[in-house]
């Protein structure tokens, strides 16, 4: 969420980087700025009103004492109709201030000064491409026909379980899933990140918190009877164990690693470019999670940027970096990195991870504090970035490394699936 004393003091520049951004109503600026003023005036009025009141109150007490029942009968008087004034401004007081919270909530981050403008995916900046396409042997097939002949994946029996999107992962499909599970989080913690485990599901103020509410309620799944919502990344419970705190500055950074399954509605489409793994309504992810002084956020991006890229190298996998546009960036980013790699069979670049700087936007609706060394209590910066989604790597990994034997696995995969080859 954007912080009021900033808008009001950058107006113009707000708007400047809401239309980077493509944000279609710049107006609602203007409102937020109105609606805060209309605010404050409430909130003087008030203070002057309660003052009045403070101040007849101890009049009141004089005149007793001086024995002028009737001039303090008449303060009285004042003061209760003064009650029944200040009841009605504190009313008015809480309609502006829900007001103000429900215009503010629904303005996007803003996006950093180094975001290109555009509007599609098309205008997003390659930033760079490292490895080497693979040549792939004559039979070569995509990854659902390897799925089929390896049995890796049983997409009808998921669909008969739950829906279309829900795959069932069998044998060395399952085995695969976990040896890159366990590989990714034992390469986040050997980079300092502290494990967690979190809740599959989180409350309202933890979907708020992260920005899926209100901008994303539409792409969850709901548990309506307790309202609580499956998580679309474990960015939003991992993120939200530091809501409502104020940590010591010598704690920072933060640096917070999880697995978890991925739960996401708007998977439904149809055709070519959701075969598979490309596009399922669930899926497992492991997220790497930040929290940092804010004078280091954009070091600390560059250095989360280097942490996936080296990963990525270490699974011999082709891919690219791009730095995404204004139109193709989420609803609370300040600057967004995408890695995408290259998948053979399919002869298309997949999109595997976004790393994020979120600066304020997230610890300001979160309420996650600091105090500097002059004692001044300040909001942190939140990063996070997939380390790594797994369906398309699992797709890239099986087309790229397909050979008339079998698929050949990266050496660090070996130790935790087993063995150096799927046949």
């Amino acid at each position: 969420m954007l912080q009021i004393n900033f808008i009001r003091q950058n107006a113009e520049l707000v708007k400047e980087r809401l239309a980077v951004k493509n944000f279609s109503d710049i107006g609602l600026v203007d409102k937020v700025l109105k609606s805060d003023e209309e605010l404050r005036k409430l909130k003087t009025e008030t203070e002057t009103l309660q003052a009045s009141m403070n101040t007849a109150s101890k009049e009141i007490g004089m005149l007793m004492g001086k024995g002028d029942k009737a001039a303090a009968e008449q303060k009285k008087q004042e003061v209760a109709q003064h009650k029944i004034t200040l009841q009605q401004l504190n009313e008015q007081l809480t309609a502006a201030e829900k007001l103000l919270h429900d215009e503010i909530i629904t303005l996007p981050n803003l996006p950093h000064t180094s975001v290109p403008k555009g509007k599609t995916p098309e205008e997003n900046v390659n930033v760079k491409e490292v490895g080497t396409k693979p040549a792939l042997y004559s039979g070569a097939v995509p990854h659902w026909d390897l799925i089929k002949k390896y049995d890796l994946v049983d997409f009808e029996t998921g669909a008969k379980i739950t829906g279309s999107g829900f795959p069932l992962y069998k044998g060395k499909g399952a085995k695969l899933q976990r040896a890159l599970i366990q590989y990714f989080l034992d390469y986040n913690t050997a980079a300092g990140y502290t494990e967690y485990l979190p809740p599959h599901m989180v409350n309202e103020a933890s979907a708020y918190g992260t920005g899926q509410l209100p901008d994303k309620e539409g792409q969850m799944y709901h548990a309506t009877e307790d309202n609580f919502y499956l998580i679309p990344t474990a960015e939003v419970p991992v993120t939200n164990i530091y809501r409502d705190e104020i940590v010591k500055e010598e704690e920072l950074p933060i640096k917070m690693t999880a697995y978890s399954p991925c739960f996401r509605r708007e998977a439904g489409s149809f055709g070519k470019d959701v075969r598979g793994l490309n596009r399922v309504h669930q899926f497992d992810k492991v997220e790497v999670v930040q929290l940092v002084d804010p004078a280091k956020s954009y070091e600390v991006l560059e250095s989360m940027v280097a942490h996936v890229e080296k990963l990525l190298q270490a699974l011999e996998l082709p891919y690219r970096i791009l730095r995404l546009c204004g139109g193709d960036m989420s609803f609370a980013s300040a600057l967004t990195y995408d890695f995408e790699v290259y998948s053979a069979a399919q002869e298309k670049w997949l999109e595997v991870s976004s790393v994020s700087n979120f600066e304020t936007f997230q610890t300001n609706r979160m309420k996650i504090r600091y105090k500097d060394g002059t004692g001044k209590t300040q909001l942190v910066h939140s990063l996070n970035g997939s380390s790594l989604a797994l369906p398309r790597i699992v797709a890239c990994l099986l087309e790229n490394n397909q050979t008339a034997n079998g698929i050949s696995l990266p050496k660090v995969l070996a130790p935790y699936f087993g063995s150096d080859i799927i046949s």
